[in-house]
């Protein structure tokens, strides 16, 4: 697998860093990194810079997770790119609102780098 450009979403730095760990023990190596700690600067984001993969939390201030989904479907940013939702919801509703709105898929809060490798991997081989 070549170059990965993934788009991490959080509102928390350290889960940023967390989540692109996982990503490179789950075999990423060649990976490329945008960070963004909301749903807005993510939309900013990926306006600018093309990506592979996005990984977004749905707990966050300004935007959360689910209006940013919303949102890059509704503008047309990142067709056919996958996104993974990251949450600490034991709400299957979250889940399921996620999953309605164009998730490929989702990780719970805290996740192991082979639940990465599982969850995220073949998302990223299909695209």
């Amino acid at each position: 697998m070549g170059e990965i450009r993934a788009l991490i979403v959080d509102d928390s730095s350290v889960m940023r860093k967390i989540v692109e760990r996982a990503l490179r023990q789950a075999g990423l190596d060649q990976l490329v990194v945008h960070e963004a700690g909301s749903g807005a600067e993510g939309i900013e984001v990926l306006k600018s810079k093309p990506v592979d993969l996005i990984l977004s939390d749905i707990n966050m201030p300004i935007m959360d997770g689910l209006e940013f989904l919303r949102q890059i479907r509704a503008q047309n940013l990142a067709q056919g790119v996958p996104v993974v939702m990251i949450t600490t919801e034991s709400s299957e509703e979250h889940v399921k609102q996620a999953i309605q709105s164009g998730a490929q898929g989702y990780i719970r809060k805290p996740f192991t780098a082979e639940q990465v490798k599982e969850r995220v991997l073949p998302l990223v081989r299909a695209a």
